[in-house]
């Protein structure tokens, strides 16, 4: 696996090639090794310069440091592993294509999940999502569990998932930012494009569609 990347901008989209290259970036953290130290001191606004500047390395410095946020996004909307990958990569293709677009009045990361949440809603329709769990393998210690109770879980995981996948487009946003990403209603909007009452209000009627979508599947406590 390559641990640095070649960057060009090209007028067009990029060849399959570059798709791959992307791919490769967004590879473990331990199969990373930046090829010019002296990046690793810039701020974002100073990769994002150096990068148009012509050094090829700022965007793979770009990628590391935001792969991991941006994948998560992509698997609260899809919920597995394969279309999370694609979509991540379609996501950072997006950005380096449009790098020039970014003025540096929100953070990086704002933009990044701006461009994400439009790629994630336009790819993702509101059919059953896969029978992976919403935390699949993350973040929860199951040896504890007995295979009824794990299954019960996965169960009533892929019920919410497919709950969420009903709501409205700015709700599902809203809701999969505020509770599985943990933002505040304030970065919500910067990434929306909204007002913070705009936000606290599609979280609000979120939780209430959600509400009542689950327990006319029978899943609500």
């Amino acid at each position: 696996m390559a641990s640095s990347l070649t960057w060009t901008f090209p007028e067009r989209p990029p060849p399959s090639g570059r798709a791959h290259a992307i791919s490769a970036a967004l590879a473990p953290a331990d199969a990373w090794s930046v090829a010019d130290p002296s990046l690793a001191a810039l701020d974002e606004r100073e990769l994002v310069d150096a990068c148009l500047a012509g050094r090829t390395a700022a965007f793979d410095l770009i990628v590391e440091r935001h792969r991991r946020g941006v994948y998560q996004l992509c698997y609260r909307f899809v919920g597995n592993h394969e279309d999370a990958s694609d979509l991540s990569q379609e996501i950072f293709l997006r950005a380096y294509r449009g790098l020039r677009t970014f003025r540096g009045q929100a953070s990086l990361s704002t933009w990044l999940y701006r461009i994400g949440v439009n790629v994630c809603l336009n790819r993702v329709s509101a059919k059953t999502p896969s029978s992976e769990p919403i935390d699949a393998r993350e973040h929860e210690d199951t040896h504890a569990e007995s295979a009824s109770e794990r299954l019960l879980r996965a169960e009533r995981a892929a019920n919410v998932r497919a709950a969420i996948a009903q709501l409205p487009r700015k709700q599902r946003a809203t809701l999969i930012l505020r509770v599985y990403r943990e933002m505040s209603h304030q970065e919500i909007a910067d990434i929306l494009g909204s007002s913070v009452g705009a936000v606290k209000a599609n979280f609000f009627h979120a939780l209430g569609n959600l509400k009542k979508l689950l327990r006319d599947a029978g899943d609500e406590d």
